[in-house]
């Protein structure tokens, strides 16, 4: 079997999402010398940007924007704090920011302001006279790293070795995902998915193979799983650091999805409880797909609410007829949002035990499948 024997790890990631990620809403702008006073993660900067402010950092930033003009893009991540945001030529997710710049040819340079596996994704899709620039090439996603390309390779061989005669296996990736394993995936005749394609991806692989390998988000795997009526007998997850990922070849055969073991340390702190809570709270409630709970109790919270449509990277939920009232639930700061002209009404939720600021924002959205 090509699964080695490994000590568990977690990612530096994780920890630091832990470490340095706080609830408040208004967190300051620091020097880039403070930041790494805490042992923040970068590569090496000139002294010289070290010991500027953040205001004359502002001011440099704003400088060389109007001198580069059309020959840069900058993309902001939804989670991206407003100092940065402001400067972004477009907002969204990372799949819609990657479709964006290559939608500009015209522009030599592509500054992404998000994690390592959104820059990988820009540089799979823009023409190959642009250069994708991550300003911090150490930022990355705990998830994304609980799936290194030397434990993927390894599963993948020990999967066909067993399952090569009795159904065959398809890889699916998550979008976050490292691009290696999105390669992969494309040698192998799978496919990477998005958290809202995720069900028409499933469908889609289950006609070409009996089972599924879904990487790296058990719990998105998971749920959309379920949804789509299969039984969580009929799925395994894979521990990289066990032979055959802690399952038996009867195990592996009969199961339809194999889920690897990975997941979003932010998701996790969720609870079914304070969903459910937050529904009393308002009229609609919402929560990431791919959402697990802190015991371990992966489809409870994605099941505690109703269905959801995807928007432009946002993701939707109604508990009552559609066009009634909506939740729209992003990391980061959605006061960007009210500039759409379909919100009325706005309120914000919030819960308390998350590791990042959720806020939540509950708007009168009557005409909004009639456009």
């Amino acid at each position: 079997m090509a699964t080695k024997s490994r000590t568990p790890t977690i990612p530096l990631t994780e920890i630091e999402h832990a470490a340095f990620c706080r609830p408040e809403d208004e967190l300051p702008a620091k020097s880039l010398a403070e930041e790494m006073a805490v042992n923040i993660r970068w590569q090496k900067i000139p002294t010289e940007y070290l010991r500027c402010s953040a205001e004359e950092l502002d001011e440099r930033i704003h400088q060389v924007r109007q001198k580069l003009g059309a020959d840069v893009t900058v993309l902001g991540h939804h989670y991206q704090r407003e100092e940065i945001i402001k400067y972004a030529d477009f907002q969204g997710d990372s799949f819609l920011l990657s479709q964006e710049a290559a939608s500009r040819p015209e522009a030599s340079f592509i500054v992404f302001c998000g994690v390592h596996f959104m820059a990988e994704t820009a540089c799979i899709l823009c023409a190959p006279h642009q250069q994708v620039i991550l300003p911090n090439i150490t930022a990355g996603c705990s998830m994304a790293d609980m799936a290194p390309m030397e434990d993927v390779e390894d599963a993948w061989e020990d999967l066909q070795d067993v399952l090569g005669d009795h159904g065959g296996i398809v890889p699916v990736t998550y979008m976050n995902s490292i691009a290696g394993i999105k390669a992969l995936c494309g040698r192998n005749d799978g496919a990477v998915c998005t958290s809202s394609n995720a069900p028409a991806v499933l469908r889609w692989a289950f006609e070409r193979a009996e089972r599924v390998l879904f990487l790296p988000d058990q719990h998105l795997g998971r749920n959309t799983a379920l949804k789509l009526g299969i039984p969580l007998d009929e799925m395994v997850v894979w521990n990289p650091f066990k032979r055959l990922g802690g399952n038996t070849p009867e195990q592996l055969r009969r199961a339809k999805m194999v889920l690897w073991q990975g997941h979003c340390s932010v998701h996790t702190r969720f609870t079914a409880a304070q969903i459910q809570a937050a529904r009393e709270r308002y009229r609609t409630m919402a929560a990431a797909p791919c959402a697990g709970t802190a015991d371990g109790d992966g489809p409870s919270v994605a099941f505690a609410v109703e269905d959801c449509i995807v928007r432009g990277g946002i993701v939707i939920y109604s508990g009552e007829t559609i066009g009634s009232g909506w939740t729209q639930a992003l990391l980061g700061d959605l006061e960007r949002l009210t500039a759409s002209p379909d919100i009325d009404t706005l309120m914000r939720g919030y819960l308390e035990s998350a590791l990042c600021a959720f806020h939540h924002l509950t708007a009168e959205l009557d005409s909004a499948l009639d456009r």
